[in-house]
């Protein structure tokens, strides 16, 4: 059986909705410190420290959040799908 729900609502809604915090003050800060930052940095090796700095675990914690997101969305390097077989053997 197949059952599809369509919701039609804002994204402010569908977070109240989830039950996920309001980050928009936070994000706005975000947002505000990288523009400072960005306007006063006069190199590409400046940009890059800048990015180890603000990314947990570097390029392994974007890589490892990109496959989360992923997975949670069923679009995985495998589909979704368990690379592991279930078979028992006698």
């Amino acid at each position: 059986m197949k059952v599809t729900v369509e919701l039609d609502c804002t994204p402010e809604e569908a977070r109240k909705l989830m039950g996920l915090p309001d980050v928009g003050k936070l994000n706005e800060t975000y947002v505000k410190e990288l523009s400072k930052f960005l306007q006063g940095a006069s190199s590409v090796e400046q940009l890059q420290n800048f990015t180890k700095i603000i990314t947990p675990m570097g390029e392994a914690g974007i890589k490892m959040f990109s496959s989360f997101l992923g997975g949670a969305m069923g679009t995985g390097s495998n589909g979704g799908k368990s690379s592991s077989s279930s078979k028992k053997k006698d």
